[in-house]
């Protein structure tokens, strides 16, 4: 409605300069008729050079006596000097009359300020708020109106969260039918802040409330009340309440509320900060003086920890909804849902992707079923296999294969030597994951790697586990070292010794993994540990014997993959130059090659390796998923 009323006054204002303009236009064309002067046409006339003349107004067209055309034009109230000698000389007179009626005339004299005060009224508006984009239109809310004719949502394509869709799908009951609640007393909560990391699925929820709920359904951004200018935001948060309460019951929908609710007082404006005005203002407006009845604030954030206090009480939000990182099951459930569209191979089993992707979000999981379309896609089959799925997690986890990049030799033998040492000291070790994957093709930032994978979701570690991941992770310098020399030790270890370094410190400074230490949390207090400053100090023994005993438990790892890898030479040569020859080796594959096998089963040597795609996928360490349980032995470190 908006854009047609901007779009008619520009229209209007086109064809008013358009008739003003050929007005002007006639005005001087009148001027322009002038051929001869008026004294010349009186002198023409007198010597009967004239035959017939045509009176327009001032103007005079003249036919001459040889047949030639003029024209000129007579002084204003003229009439009664020329018409007598006309007449006398036998010319021919005719008049036209185009005299302008007396409203023609005012209107011509009006225009020019109707026109100037139609373009102030217009932009006048629009600085009051007529339009929401216009010059003082920075206090107007930009909540939108969510309308999905298209595309619609509803719970039905939520899967994996049961317990928050659960808490939401209540809140929409609530709206629907509010009888079968308040009957016993209950009210409606005004607001529910979903928490979560990123990717979980927080804002879907949100959209499978506006499609199932039925009632007005607003969506905005945090970032959306911040302004340079003071007193915008909390403008804007009044005027969406209002917007909100005209639509009751309804729904309003803040994404990264962080932006806008973060902890008074710890900003360098005090309070005066436009950001903490802005806050001020929604929070009286979610529980003040005026009730705010049938209007439910949602809100999501990955950052609960940075809210306001006053934000999270009950009477604000009334529920904080945690949505996590899904389960095995959870992740089947929305695999089934990414893949209604794609139609699927008959060995294809979600079950087993399921297994196969621990830590991954909801976000992740529908980027792995695009990547295995698109993978089965360019290759031109019908529908999607197992192996188009396992090579799309390879690609999501590791990154792309750089099979261009040039390696010497001498290169590729020792990136296959040092990922030999991790997945050797991994399978002989219990505690560590089961090896999924070795190879030395390059991904990413890594010339190789080794992927390990737990054979269920992780939800706590211990000692002798993290160990045991320690000297997994620092098998490949170990293998180095055993193979070339201490000398000859290149500086892929040191995304290894990183890790394994955070690792012991979680254990020494978080776990109480140290007889020594104790069970004390130095983890804030020591400088530097994970990027973070401590809110209090500790003695200069007691830093002296945390990175002892931090030390400690690396040599010890260190050693006992020396150990190992001594203890199992043979095995180590041929799994290293299995990797050499083959690249790329699966669990079973390197037990295979280990024992002096060849890597494939005689009835797949002709066939593509799709059968033997491992039920499980492993997570490089770059990126790992549960930072209370890492995994030492799968992120993929340059060998250089």
């Amino acid at each position: 409605m908006g854009n047609a009323r901007n779009i008619a006054f520009w229209v209007v204002l086109f064809l008013m300069i358009l008739f003003l303009f050929n007005l002007f236009n006639n005005t001087q064309g009148t001027a322009r008729n002038q051929d001869i002067q008026y004294s010349e046409f009186l002198d023409r006339v007198e010597r009967g050079e004239v035959s017939s003349v045509e009176i327009d107004n001032q103007t005079i067209r003249v036919t001459g006596s040889d047949g030639g055309t003029y024209a000129t034009v007579a002084p204003q109230n003229a009439e009664e000097q020329y018409l007598p000698i006309l007449e006398e000389n036998g010319v021919a007179i005719s008049v036209e009359n185009q005299e302008t009626s007396a409203f023609q005339s005012f209107f011509i004299t009006l225009l020019p300020f109707l026109l100037l005060i139609g373009v102030w009224i217009y932009f006048m508006n629009r600085m009051q708020g007529g339009g929401r984009g216009g010059a003082m239109g920075f206090g107007k809310s930009r909540a939108k109106l969510l309308t999905e004719k298209h595309g619609r949502v509803t719970f039905d394509d939520v899967a994996g969260i049961d317990e928050a869709k659960e808490e939401l799908e209540e809140i929409v009951e609530f709206l629907r039918n509010p009888q079968k609640f308040s009957r016993l007393g209950g009210k409606i909560p005004k607001g529910a802040l979903l928490v979560g990391p990123p990717g979980t699925g927080k804002t879907l929820l949100a959209r499978a409330i506006a499609g199932e709920a039925g009632v007005p359904f607003f969506t905005i951004s945090g970032s959306d009340f911040v302004e340079m200018f003071v007193g915008v935001g909390a403008s804007r948060v009044r005027d969406m309440f209002e917007q909100a309460k005209k639509n009751a019951p309804c729904i309003v929908f803040i994404d990264e509320i962080d932006a806008v609710g973060r902890h008074r007082g710890a900003g360098y404006g005090g309070g005066n900060d436009e950001r903490e005005q802005t806050l001020n203002q929604l929070l009286v407006e979610m529980d003040g003086f005026e009730a705010n009845e049938g209007v439910i604030i949602v809100a999501a954030t990955n950052r609960r920890d940075v809210l306001d206090p006053a934000l999270l009480r009950p009477g604000r939000f009334d529920r904080q909804i945690t949505v996590p990182n899904p389960d095995i099951k959870g992740r089947e459930k929305i695999l089934g849902v990414h893949a209604r569209k794609t139609p699927l191979g008959p060995d294809v089993d979600l079950r087993i992707i399921a297994r196969g992707t621990p830590g991954f979000s909801g976000a992740d999981l529908a980027n792995l079923v695009n990547e295995a379309a698109l993978m089965a896609a360019r290759v031109g089959r019908r529908f999607v296999t197992m192996i188009d799925f396992e090579n799309a997690k390879d690609k999501v986890m590791m990154g792309a294969e750089r099979r261009s990049m040039v390696m010497t030799s001498e290169q590729k033998e020792m990136t296959a030597y040092h990922e030999a040492g991790h997945a050797l000291v991994g399978i002989s070790l219990p505690k560590c994951d089961p090896v999924y994957k070795a190879t030395i093709i390059p991904r990413g930032g890594a010339l190789g790697m080794v992927m390990s994978l737990p054979e269920m979701d992780q939800l706590t570690s211990f000692k002798d586990e993290m160990e045991q991941k320690i000297a997994m992770t620092m098998a490949g310098k170990a293998a180095e070292v055993l193979k070339y020399g201490a000398e000859s030790v290149s500086s892929g270890a040191g995304g290894d010794i990183q890790q394994a370094s955070h690792y012991a410190r979680a254990m020494v400074m978080r776990y109480g993994m140290s007889d020594k230490v104790g069970n004390v949390d130095y983890a804030e207090a020591h400088q530097g540990y994970q990027g973070q400053t401590g809110g209090f100090s500790v003695s200069a023994a007691t830093k002296e014997l945390i990175e002892d005993e931090v030390k400690r438990i690396i040599e010890e790892g260190y050693q006992t993959a020396l150990r190992i890898i001594k203890e199992r030479w043979d095995d180590f040569e041929r799994l290293a130059q299995g990797l050499l020859e083959y690249e790329t080796l699966t669990g079973d594959e390197i037990e295979r090659v280990m024992r002096g096998e060849p890597p494939h089963s005689e009835d797949k040597d002709d066939k593509p390796d799709q059968g033997s795609a491992p039920s499980v996928t492993a997570i490089p360490k770059t990126k790992p998923k549960k930072p209370r349980a890492p995994d030492p032995g799968l992120e993929p470190e340059p060998t250089t």
